[in-house]
């Protein structure tokens, strides 16, 4: 159980207030001993005219996530693709990759080191595109105004995943909270404590006291 946050009592009119603040990371050698012949660095991604420069991105992939994976100069590994709920894709040539978790460009060089056996020169680029993040997906239900499943296009905090559902209803205990979240297969329970936060003038030092949670897919956001 982790906990995150003091408690206090107050509760109400600075939600909004608390939202705006979240959202606005030498060694001598033996005479005898052989020279150390450092190893051949491996192949840099064939150069194919068009190719774009693969891009840096900072968003982790999820189940449900549609894909686009492309080797460029050729057609026949172009590929559009979901996800698998294990988090897993299959791509020719390449077989079963876990890809869940990973960044867009940590996928390109998964695919490029399976490749590497099928070309007796250098691997062709190879891009990996995010075209839907459709596993971008929470629940909140208890307490909050508006309890459901929310979709977002970005990575959010347990503050606004609670703006998401309407923001606390009366009487919801904000020192009470829990996210139930799925990691590796084994459900962990997080609790939360933001009454702090509730309240006017919030500064950054309460703020950063506070330790707030950034939501994850899948996870489910308990507000009794």
């Amino acid at each position: 159980m982790q906990t995150l946050g003091k408690p206090t009592r107050a509760l109400g009119g600075a939600f909004t207030l608390c939202l705006a603040l979240v959202a606005s990371p030498s060694l001598a050698q033996e005479q005898a001993a052989p020279p150390q012949v450092e190893p051949a660095p491996a192949a840099p991604p064939r150069a194919v005219a068009g190719a774009p420069t693969p891009s840096v991105s900072s968003y982790r992939i999820n189940s449900g996530d549609e894909l686009e994976v492309y080797v460029w100069g050729e057609e026949r590994l172009q590929r559009q693709m979901k996800v698998l709920p294990d988090g897993t894709i299959a791509f020719p040539l390449v077989g079963q990759l876990r890809v869940a978790g990973q960044l867009p460009q940590d996928v390109e060089r998964m695919v490029s080191e399976r490749l590497r056996p099928q070309y007796r020169g250098e691997v062709p680029v190879v891009t990996v595109t995010v075209r839907q993040a459709a596993g971008m997906r929470f629940s909140v239900i208890g307490k909050v105004r508006s309890p459901g499943v929310y979709d977002t296009s970005r990575y959010i905090n347990i503050l606004e995943a609670i703006g998401q559902a309407g923001g606390p209803a009366e009487f919801a205990n904000m020192d009470g909270i829990s996210v139930i979240r799925d990691e590796g297969g084994t459900l962990k329970s997080y609790s939360i404590k933001l009454s702090q936060l509730f309240r006017s003038n919030v500064n950054e030092n309460q703020l950063r006291n506070a330790g707030i949670l950034q939501i994850r897919p899948g996870d489910v956001i308990i507000v009794p």
